[in-house]
């Protein structure tokens, strides 16, 4: 969803070329699309172990991950490597816009093409599904999107061979108590999406950076840890406030009226850094100050280095506040879950943000409450759900804001609005994802997490 523009290899000489790498991604209205990330765990087949410990994750190797990306390896997907390990594939022909990678545990993710409709994102990831299927199968793998692993142990978590997971395997631990749950046991579905100019992108990252913590709510599917329910409707959720919140959440400045370009890289410039990439490898320069470098700094493992607009578009990638600017908007709140509301996630941030005057109406309800409103949302929703206290009660805004969705969707004239029918069922009472599974497991499976994998099976 970016547009061409400056050689990523060329030197940064002045601030403006930042602004530019940023504004790169303003578009015409007519050329706005939709793209959709997800992940999902993978597990040994109870029917298939062979040997293996049944529902326990896939190793990078032997009979695991590896095994299936070369499987899937051929005409329309071309193989990505980190030094000598097959880490991910990027789609050419049919699959043109797509990329398959791997998230730190194995975790399989499908980054979607830009498509126009609603109605294409749902084909397109009905057809991942199918095209993973079979392979998976033949090496006896199964695969659910699940917002946290419900099972198994951090200590139990494969981790891949991806040079960019390993610098920041060692560097989480200084920043933060949960940052390699984060990495090993979270899956999430990302929405991303396009802007007009510098004020619409403002406008648009305010209004969703405000209700980030309502779609946290909504899409609330990790009610396990360790085996068992520990309180938690969005464990996901959990554990970003514990991360590295440098780097991640709601960072005030976003908010501020003034915000734009400028202010969003001032943020990023003073996020530190994990690696830059040079000759083909990633080199550790983890908790190393871009600002720094660019002031031309000395700095360990940045001897000699120039920093280049490659540079700064790979540092882009390492800051995660719950919608991340690029040259898109990415919308970061959601647990990873069942198709249909994957998809309804995607149809909330498009009803609301791509309708002009719908936007519009969402930035007045969102301004009916002071940003703190939504930070301490955001707090309350990982344990409490749409049970979390909020001024008027989360479901009566939850209802306002699927209305509003629904009407931008109608604006599109593009027969989307049914998208939305999971949310509304939500709003009105009924269980989100995370009360449907705690349900089952206080019930009909007698305290048991195990039935979770084969049950949210894709």
């Amino acid at each position: 969803m970016s547009n061409p523009g400056q050689s990523n290899s060329a030197p940064i000489e002045n601030r403006d070329q930042l602004v530019e790498t940023l504004a790169r991604g303003c578009k015409p209205r007519a050329e706005w699309k939709i793209g959709t990330e997800h992940e999902k765990f993978g597990f040994v087949l109870p029917s298939r172990a062979d040997g293996r410990e049944p529902l326990s994750p896939p190793p990078y190797e032997p009979q695991g991950i590896s095994a299936l990306l070369h499987a899937l390896k051929g005409p329309d997907w071309a193989p990505i490597h980190d030094g000598e390990h097959l880490i991910g594939l990027k789609g050419e022909g049919a699959q043109e816009g797509r990329s398959i990678s791997l998230e730190p545990a194995g975790q399989f993710e499908l980054s979607g093409a830009p498509v126009q409709t609603l109605q294409e994102t749902q084909a397109e990831m009905q057809e991942h599904f199918d095209l993973i299927r079979g392979p998976a199968s033949e090496l006896g793998l199964g695969f659910s999107p699940l917002g946290f692993q419900p099972l198994w142990t951090r200590e139990a978590m494969p981790w891949m061979p991806k040079s960019r997971y390993g610098i920041m395997r060692n560097y989480m631990p200084k920043v933060g108590s949960l940052g390699l749950d984060m990495m090993a046991r979270t899956c999430t579905v990302q929405v991303n999406l396009d802007f007009g100019d510098e004020a619409d992108m403002a406008r648009k990252m305010r209004v969703s950076l405000a209700l980030q913590p309502l779609a946290t709510a909504l899409f609330a599917n990790s009610p396990f840890i360790d085996g068992k329910a520990n309180g938690y409707m969005s464990n996901r959720a959990r554990i970003w406030t514990d991360t590295d919140n440098q780097r991640a959440g709601q960072p005030p400045i976003f908010f501020e009226q003034g915000f734009g370009f400028e202010q969003y890289i001032d943020w990023v410039l003073d996020v530190p850094m994990y690696f830059v990439a040079r000759d083909g490898r990633n080199i550790d320069v983890s908790g190393c100050s871009f600002r720094r470098w660019l002031a031309g700094e000395a700095q360990p493992g940045l001897e000699g280095l120039t920093p280049t607009i490659g540079d700064f578009e790979d540092h882009l990638t390492t800051v995660f506040p719950d919608v991340r600017l690029k040259q898109f908007l990415e919308m970061r709140g959601a647990d990873a879950g069942k198709p249909e509301l994957m998809v309804a996630q995607s149809a909330l941030w498009v009803g609301l943000l791509y309708d002009p005057a719908t936007l519009l109406e969402a930035e007045k309800l969102v301004q009916e409450h002071p940003w703190e409103a939504y930070t301490q949302l955001r707090a309350q929703v990982p344990q409490f759900g749409m049970n979390a206290p909020f001024p008027g009660g989360l479901k009566a805004l939850a209802k306002r804001v699927i209305a509003l969705a629904e009407q931008g969707l109608r604006a599109r004239v593009r027969n989307e609005a049914h998208y939305l029918d999971p949310l509304h069922l939500i709003a009105e009472g009924g269980p989100n994802q995370a009360e449907y599974w705690l349900a089952l497991y206080e019930g009909a499976w007698g305290g048991n997490v195990k039935p979770i994998f084969t049950e949210s099976a894709v």
